[in-house]
């Protein structure tokens, strides 16, 4: 059995009810946002100890390594904790889209906001 997420590190997350944070893959170089995801104290673990990005899938309900399929692989440079410890930000190197689209984001349907008049 592979070794636990470390608990000095561990003890930093804040989790939703089902055990989960928040991950949001960035562009290492550009700064740009490029998906949301989510992580488990063992996503987190392998992220860290293999520097490849992986995630806990809801829907499927198992742990997948982004590109094991597609070839769009994140390879991880960074990985930070925000003030609350409910979420990640995962400075990585994109090879290919990140998005399942084929897009290069996941973020690439802009919203329209009105601006109040003043």
């Amino acid at each position: 059995m592979p070794p636990a997420l470390a608990p000095a590190v561990a003890d930093l997350l804040r989790r939703s009810p089902d055990g989960l944070v928040a991950a949001v893959a960035q562009q290492h170089d550009t700064g740009e946002v490029l998906m949301l995801a989510w992580m488990d104290d063992e996503a987190l673990r392998r992220t860290l100890s293999t520097g490849q990005a992986t995630y806990w899938s809801r829907s499927r309900g198992e742990y997948w390594v982004k590109g094991a399929t597609s070839g769009h692989h994140q390879a991880v440079r960074e990985v930070r904790l925000d003030c609350d410890g409910d979420a990640l930000l995962l400075l990585v190197d994109q090879t290919g889209p990140a998005c399942h689209t084929g897009e290069r984001s996941c973020f690439h349907r802009p919203l329209e906001v009105s601006r109040a008049a003043g």
